[in-house]
């Protein structure tokens, strides 16, 4: 079975709610995911947008949302889940607006495309000082063994 990734607040390709950006509640969308291969050793969750600042002329991928270490029989985070609320274990990233946690879509112009994307891996990462998604990619190089994305759009 493939690792696959949902939201109950939004389906695959679908605009996202205003309740989960700038423009609403700013608080994170509700996930869920199944498929976990057996051998999982944790899962990490990026959320990001290539196509900042403007999708007719991107020039960077601004990120989101970073978490690392979720507990492979974990399969859910709950809408609105924050540093205090995340299952043990789980460790936060830094987003681009440097601070931990979710941001949610607030595209200064156009339509954006939000990847949230799901990683299975081999092992647990070893905890890194306040890590950016850069470093938790280059942790995870060679340790990926499935991985799911969910996108959703947003325009203001």
């Amino acid at each position: 079975m493939a690792l696959i990734l949902k939201s109950s607040a939004f389906e695959n390709g679908a605009e996202i709610p205003a309740r989960y950006t700038c423009e609403g509640d700013d608080v994170s969308p509700p996930l869920n995911w199944e498929g976990v291969p057996e051998d999982t050793r944790s899962l990490v969750l990026i959320l990001d947008d290539p196509d900042a600042p403007d999708p007719a002329a991107p020039k960077m991928v601004w990120v989101h949302w970073v978490l690392y270490n979720i507990p492979p029989d974990i399969n859910s985070l709950a809408e609105h889940i924050t540093s205090a609320t995340l299952p043990p274990g789980v460790i936060e990233g830094i987003n681009d607006w440097q601070r931990l946690g979710y941001g949610g879509p607030c595209p200064p112009t156009g339509r954006h495309r939000y990847f949230h994307k799901l990683y299975a891996l081999d092992v647990v990462l070893e905890r890194l000082n306040q890590p950016t998604k850069a470093a938790v990619e280059a942790a995870m190089q060679g340790h990926v063994i499935a991985q799911a994305e969910l996108i959703g759009t947003y325009k203001k």
